[in-house]
């Protein structure tokens, strides 16, 4: 493959160029799934709403099933009219494209309680339209560590430490096993929305604590409570840390998980170092590597997934230009693929003071390189994303599961 498909190539688009506020988007937030980040207007930009931030929704999809994350932009030429009513279209007069979408909605459970007054939004779940994400625990005990004054966390992370914005799930610095009230809302919860929105993919998500055994333990905590309700067996995912190999042994004897994703986030050691000074300190990069390894020996080739943070590589920093940085994530993928493991590469959006247009230029061209190149990897190596893990209908930052199907479907 030499270029991207039209469609993933529209969905590049709308990623990297975001769309401009309209009363359509601000309007459509009352019905769909909210954005974790609201759109917030540029001095000089058209403002009617009169505030400096309002909420916008969080995901569209495209006619032919794409799903797209929205990011705020006022200088974009894309734009979203229509109401619910009517339906929606994304315009962008420049360029002449007017595609018909729709917002990913807002489900009625999200506006729940539990049985005993808890607010079902609070309860450790939330949707990439049919991938359920359950997060009881959140706060990431690299937060808390620091050595030689330098922070342990993940450097593009932000889940944070276990504090008062983890008080409501019972999370407590320190303390390992997640509080039975936690589960049992967050089984409601979870049972109310596989009654109502049609869910494939489950995935078990949590903050990291510094002994990767006690981590495990918390994990087949949460995934025994899991399995009670999952009745109709929609897959799970497994995306701790690395964990040890009696552990994942004891996932996989008790069925607990259908496929395990150990974010790795970067290629080689140095870069892993440096970007995730917690994981490698308290894991280490080669047995990170090595509890994937494991991992494929149990659930197979295929089943065994590594998020990455694709262009965080190009951060001053580590001093690389994008095509030096395209070409190690590549290496990357080829030593994971031939080992069977999975990488699944995220788009890496800057914080703060990078969203101008020769970064953001330099991050796409990389984002490009690198997806062109690793469908050709995926394809030698005969590996296909498990549609058990995700697919293109929730894939809102990734292209993998998007460039698939289109070559398939041109085949």
């Amino acid at each position: 493959m030499e270029r991207l498909d039209a469609s993933t190539r529209l969905k590049v688009d709308v990623m990297f160029e975001g769309i401009r506020y309209s009363e359509a988007l601000g309007n459509a937030v009352e019905h769909a799934l909210p954005n974790y980040y609201p759109y917030r207007f540029k001095l000089d930009e058209p403002n009617p709403t009169g505030k400096p931030q309002v909420a916008i929704p969080y995901l569209i999809r495209t006619p032919d099933g794409t799903m797209i994350r929205v990011k705020g932009n006022g200088e974009s030429d894309w734009v979203v009219e229509g109401d619910k009513a009517a339906g929606y279209r994304l315009r962008n007069a420049t360029a002449g494209d007017d595609i018909e979408i729709r917002f990913e909605p807002m489900p009625e459970w999200m506006r729940g309680q539990t049985s005993d007054g808890f607010p079902m939004a609070q309860a450790g779940v939330s949707l990439h339209s049919d991938m359920m994400v359950i997060n009881v625990a959140p706060g990431c005990e690299y937060f808390l560590h620091k050595h030689d004054g330098e922070s342990m966390r993940c450097r593009f992370c932000s889940y944070g430490a276990p504090d008062e914005r983890t008080a409501h799930l019972g999370q407590v610095a320190g303390q390992l096993a997640i509080p039975g009230i936690t589960l049992s809302r967050m089984q409601e919860t979870v049972t109310a929305a596989l009654g109502e929105t049609p869910i494939r993919h489950i995935y078990l998500v949590g903050g990291s604590l510094t002994d990767w055994r006690e981590e495990g333990e918390r994990f087949l905590q949460l995934a025994r409570a899991v399995k009670e309700i999952n009745r109709e067996n929609v897959p799970v995912t497994l995306g701790s840390g690395a964990l040890p190999d009696d552990l994942l042994q004891q996932f996989h004897d008790e069925a607990l998980v259908d496929n395990v994703c150990f974010n790795l986030e970067v290629w080689s050691e140095p870069l892993f170092a440096k970007v995730c000074p917690g994981k490698n300190r308290y894991v280490g990069y080669d047995r990170w590597i090595a509890s994937l390894e494991t991992a494929v020996s149990l659930w197979g080739r295929g089943r065994v997934y590594s998020a990455m943070v694709a262009g965080i590589e190009l951060e001053p920093e580590h001093e690389m230009d994008w095509l030096q940085a395209a070409d190690l994530c590549i290496a990357g993928a080829e030593d994971l693929c031939s080992r069977g493991i999975i990488p699944i590469y995220s788009l890496y959006w800057p914080i703060g003071g990078k969203n101008h247009p020769e970064y953001m230029s330099r991050l796409r061209s990389f984002f490009e390189r690198l997806n062109i190149a690793y469908a050709g990897i995926r394809e030698k190596n005969g590996l296909a994303i498990s549609d058990k893990f995700m697919c293109h209908r929730c894939a809102y930052m990734q292209l993998e599961c998007d460039i698939d199907r289109n070559h398939e479907d041109a085949a």
